[in-house]
């Protein structure tokens, strides 16, 4: 690992065999990341590195919380992460491997697709003007006509 950034592995000064590493992605490194829809976040990684003579192995423990906007009132909400990937496949030109980022990227493709509180988190103030612009059924007695 490198002494500057412990999550950057370079390949060619391991020895073969089993390397394991433990680091944390913060608030900090979360929301540095440009275009994002992460806010911010703590979750802990765990890495396994299989290195053999022709080629290696990385699995991924990822476990934490990160911070998102929720799509219903715009505030900030917290979503619990959980992941485990085995035998990720990465370019066998790789020199240099940034777990960091690699955890980022399982944590984006991971995330559900819609973000929202559970009923009665969101912002009140918001959740209010939603109600009074939410479409509804019409009423029997609403007419619908054809311009």
């Amino acid at each position: 690992m490198s002494e500057k950034a412990p999550h950057i592995i370079l390949l060619d000064k391991l020895e073969l065999g089993e390397h394991l590493f433990d680091f944390q992605l913060d608030n900090a490194y979360l929301s540095s990341i440009e275009n994002t829809e992460l806010l911010g976040g703590m979750v802990d990684v765990k890495a396994r590195l299989l290195l053999r003579e022709t080629d290696f192995a990385v699995d991924l423990d990822i476990v934490g919380q990160v911070q998102v906007t929720c799509d219903r009132c715009l505030d900030s909400m917290d979503v619990d992460v959980d992941i485990y990937e085995q035998d990720i496949e990465l370019e066998d030109s790789t020199q240099q491997l940034d777990l960091a980022w690699l955890a980022y990227e399982l944590i984006i493709v991971n995330l559900p697709l819609v973000h929202s509180h559970q009923d009665g988190g969101c912002n009140p103030e918001m959740d209010a003007l939603l109600q009074d612009h939410l479409c509804t059924a019409m009423d029997e007695d609403d007419e619908y006509s054809e311009e």
